[in-house]
């Protein structure tokens, strides 16, 4: 038993003199649980939305204020025209517009019944269906408290309108978070293994003796898997197209080089790990938790970035998925141009350049 208990002894003080398994088995399923917690629901919560009041009488802004002071919604802009409210979404800054027609309370009043129009982005169609229910819900709420002062029933209708997905279909949404998904599990998750591999196998100090600067090294390492790529890039378009029937509405050319931005994006994260990883395991583990998770969790894919609380927000920026994905959003679902995404392409080339650069200075030109 005495040999029993000193092995314990020293497998406790192998844990506790190892920062990095310390960390993963104390730290990290503490920080899953609190990631998994606010990020991991249903609820659609604070989304962005815009109010066209035509009316601007009593019962628009009481509706106005029940439907802003919700806690499904957040009134982020007041427009004054069809035209405002397209250029709003083609943003990205709303998710769904609340139209209210002019003489709405006149017509209310008078004829007993009147009409709202709500406007939803139908891209993410869960979520555009989600949030016509909560604010159907909140008009309804009106509509029974003004019945309950009056013999005759006051009828609110609602009408719907879905943009960029009128059929609702799913695909509309799990075509882009797939493209971003695969994109970084091919790219990173496989490039985090490629040099410490060679460290394992003993390779290395071939390629180190060898004329190449550490640069060229590291590119050499990425084209395989730029060229798995570009494959996955058409074959995930071609079925989209045909197969799913989700079409590609805007311009080709730009998707395409979006793509390889992120690619080159994602090649330079997973060089970056395998320079800091002693082991192809560690290397695997590491990019598992550090990309996969993110990009599930972070990007918008499965849940509204907008339901997080702030400080998971702020930590949704520097996750590249979420970026790509608002690109192909915007281009292939949407149909928009490239000034509606320049923003979030000098955001992948600004991590592309940094990233890059740090994996070339840290890759070591001696093994130790």
């Amino acid at each position: 038993m005495k040999q029993f208990f000193i092995f314990v002894k020293k497998e406790c003080l192998h844990i506790l003199r190892d920062p990095r398994t310390l960390f993963i088995l104390i730290f990290m399923p503490i920080a899953q649980i609190v990631l998994y917690g606010f990020a991991l629901t249903t609820e659609v919560k604070n989304s962005r939305i815009a109010i066209f009041d035509q009316s601007m009488d009593e019962a628009t802004i009481q509706l106005t204020a029940e439907i802003s002071s919700s806690k499904y919604f957040n009134l982020v802009k007041v427009v004054h025209s069809y035209e405002e409210i397209e250029a709003t979404f083609k943003k990205g800054t709303i998710r769904m517009a609340i139209v209210f027609p002019r003489n709405f309370r006149f017509d209310l009043l008078h004829s007993n019944h009147a009409q709202i129009q709500l406007i939803a982005d139908a891209s993410d169609p869960n979520t555009a269906n989600t949030l016509a229910n909560y604010a159907s819900s909140i008009i309804n709420d009106y509509q029974e408290a003004l019945n309950n002062n009056t013999e005759l029933p006051y009828t609110i209708k609602t009408q719907f309108r879905m943009l960029y997905n009128p059929e609702l279909k799913g695909a509309y949404n799990f075509v882009p978070g797939v493209m971003a998904l695969v994109l970084m599990l091919v790219c990173a998750m496989m490039t985090s293994i490629a040099i410490v591999k060679e460290k394992e196998m003993g390779t290395m100090e071939v390629l180190l003796v060898s004329p190449l600067k550490p640069f060229m090294i590291i590119i050499a390492k990425t084209i395989p898997y730029l060229f798995v790529s570009f494959f996955n890039i058409a074959s995930i378009l071609l079925m989209s197209v045909y197969v799913l029937d989700v079409p590609i509405t805007g311009n080709l050319g730009l998707l395409l080089l979006e793509s390889i931005l992120f690619t080159i994006t994602s090649l330079s994260l997973g060089i970056l790990i395998s320079n800091s990883a002693q082991t192809q395991q560690v290397a695997m583990f590491t990019s598992m938790m550090s990309l996969f998770l993110p990009t599930l969790l972070f990007s918008g894919f499965l849940f509204p970035v907008e339901n997080m609380p702030l400080p998971l927000q702020l930590l949704s920026n520097i996750v590249p998925a979420k970026w790509y994905y608002i690109i192909v959003k915007s281009v292939m679902i949407k149909g928009l141009g490239f000034r509606y995404v320049w923003k979030e392409t000098l955001i992948l080339m600004g991590m592309t350049i940094v990233l890059l650069t740090v994996s070339i200075r840290n890759f070591k030109i001696r093994l130790a």
